[in-house]
């Protein structure tokens, strides 16, 4: 039996990108191996862990549970692109100056999933932001200073939604 592929064309961090996928390609495996977006990281591939959430469309999604036809014609954005610049976002240096990592590998997902909260939500307070990265599991850190890390960077968000 032959295995249909397809093309596909989106637009990856910002630049439009085309790739021939298999139908049943998962848009994690197509970000991790044929974009080399290995930032986004598989865990559990059910969509429990939240280690490979990407943004699709400015909403915050499980890429091992989509299909990578599915971001035809789409904005997706990894942890890759969540700055064009060199320097550290406020998210990042939020999570840095919080110790809200350790071993780093729910961090992408971590910050994939803030940076759509914070968005959307500029002023989450503290239970919404524990709302939404209830769905994504650290077992290194106990969640506080990643929360606290997400508090303190909703005022970038903040003035950059008053200059829209």
């Amino acid at each position: 039996m032959q295995s249909q592929t397809m093309l596909i064309r989106f637009e990856l961090n910002g630049k439009p990108v085309e790739v021939e996928v298999s139908a049943r390609t998962t848009l994690a495996d197509c970000l991790r191996h044929q974009l080399m977006q290995t930032g986004t990281h598989v865990g559990c591939e059910h969509g429990v862990c939240g280690a490979c959430t990407v943004i699709v469309a400015g909403e915050a999604v499980r890429s091992c549970l989509m299909l990578a036809v599915q971001v035809e014609g789409q904005a997706v954005t990894t942890v890759e692109g969540l700055s064009r610049e060199e320097a550290l976002t406020p998210l990042q240096a939020a999570f840095r100056k919080h110790h809200a990592l350790q071993c780093g590998f729910c961090t992408p997902g971590m910050l994939a999933t803030a940076h759509a909260l914070l968005t959307e939500d500029p002023e989450a307070d503290r239970a919404r932001i524990r709302e939404v990265l209830s769905g994504n599991l650290c077992r290194c850190t106990g969640y506080i200073p990643i929360v606290e890390a997400v508090f303190e960077a909703r005022a970038a968000y903040v003035d950059k939604s008053a200059k829209a």
